[in-house]
């Protein structure tokens, strides 16, 4: 699935068009239910906000900085939590 936005005008004046990969979190989902904690849980411990759970839900790009913030409270790898999706 890709994922494309318009970024702004270059210099003819026209918008950039830029696709990225998606991503998925279901590792993420099935992590937390494995390691017997709650997402809000883990939210709190990694002191995340409420606004960038919400992403990760959506299956939307955060920063790479808040994906190893819940790799530590979980004691993984990113690849453990998050996967590209074609």
């Amino acid at each position: 699935k890709c994922l494309c936005h318009y970024d702004k005008l270059n210099k003819n004046r026209s918008a950039v068009k830029r696709c990225y990969m998606g991503v998925s979190y279901k590792k993420l989902w099935i992590l937390i239910i494995d390691k017997d904690m709650t997402n809000v849980g883990v939210r709190k411990a990694a002191k995340i906000s409420p606004a960038t759970f919400t992403k990760l839900k959506k299956n939307e790009i955060v920063s790479l900085d808040i994906l190893i913030k819940i790799c530590r409270i979980l004691d993984c790898d990113i690849g453990d939590i998050v996967e590209v999706v074609k």
